[in-house]
């Protein structure tokens, strides 16, 4: 999606009077508000032959401004090619399936080899840029050893409208989990404020005072016996660790997940399902369902992924064992 390079606007006498950024990002919705107060700042918005450069100067009546779009920069991060499975693209969203293994954001202890360098080789020239980066636009989490359906934006407007129906939690999320035990109640919300430890700050945790308020919907699908279940996670919102930390909670974590259900496989007596659990080498949880409205069209899609092949191999050997 071609985006202009300039904008005038004017103020008119019923303009309602507010800041500047803000009033520009409702007159370019294409542009997020912190790509228009990086705009300012920068000396590329004018009133008149002056520049203005604070975000938060009164709109006043008869003023117009002038915004100027400098070329997207190219990124500094390296564009790699890593084989992707792709579920839909277009010239605003990508949408695919991503495999267990896979960290999404380059960061200190993995530099490179991840989901944005995979992106830039993949999308090239078709990157508009957010930010005024040539970059894509990652607008959810999901754990390095979490497969499953994610989305990013490939524009700045795309981005911004993605970002919004996350923030307001109108984003439809549906994960599967392989889970120690047999949950009790079978189905049930657990809602309850996620944060950082207070023992280990590595981990997260429900908390009684602090950190964000968190919602997960859950119903057990299938139980294996007492020995694990295969559970149907809805989220409200999108919390860091969210199904992890609240199936912990309820004395149900994941199986795989050596943060939070670490030694539990060791009481396994069936020695095949104990070393197929072991050689997961992953949390069994997966990224089912994402629906969403499209940025551009209004139409609302729903993108869906069965679990990967290793999760199907431990639920059919303990379907196959402990099935009630």
């Amino acid at each position: 999606m071609t985006q202009p390079n300039h904008y005038s606007i004017a103020i008119a006498a019923d303009d309602a009077p507010c800041r500047l950024d803000k009033f520009l990002s409702q007159k370019i919705p294409e542009l997020s508000r912190a790509r228009i107060q990086s705009l300012i700042e920068s000396g590329h918005v004018h009133c008149g032959d002056m520049p203005a450069t604070n975000p938060s100067s009164k709109i006043k009546s008869g003023q117009i401004y002038n915004i100027a779009i400098p070329p997207v920069a190219d990124t500094k991060i390296v564009a790699q090619s890593i084989a992707l499975d792709i579920v839909f693209e277009d010239d605003d969203i990508l949408v695919l399936n991503k495999p267990s293994g896979l960290v999404v954001h380059p960061a200190a202890g993995n530099p490179d080899n991840t989901l944005v360098n995979a992106l830039l080789a993949h999308c090239g020239d078709s990157l508009s840029g957010i930010g005024g980066q040539r970059r894509p636009g990652i607008v959810h989490r999901m754990d390095k050893e979490t497969s499953g359906v994610m989305i990013a934006a490939k524009n700045d407007a795309a981005h911004t409208h993605l970002s919004k129906q996350f923030a307001d939690h109108s984003i439809t999320r549906v994960y599967y989990a392989l889970v120690w035990g047999a949950p009790n109640p079978p189905k049930g919300t657990i809602a309850g404020q996620i944060g950082r430890s207070k023992t280990d700050r590595k981990k997260m945790a429900v908390l009684r005072g602090g950190g964000k308020r968190a919602v997960t919907h859950y119903r057990t699908l299938e139980t294996y016996g007492n020995v694990a279940s295969m559970v149907e996670c809805r989220l409200e919102t999108g919390r860091t660790h969210q199904i992890r930390v609240h199936m912990t909670s309820i004395g149900n974590p994941l199986i795989g997940d050596k943060t939070y259900g670490r030694g539990r496989a060791n009481k396994l007596t069936d020695p095949e399902i104990k070393r197929a659990i072991e050689d997961l080498n992953r949390q069994a949880l997966h990224a089912k369902t994402l629906g969403l409205i499209h940025p551009k069209t209004g139409q609302y899609h729903e993108f869906n992924r069965d679990f990967p092949p290793e999760l199907q191999l431990v639920a059919e050997k303990l379907r196959k064992l402990y099935y009630i």
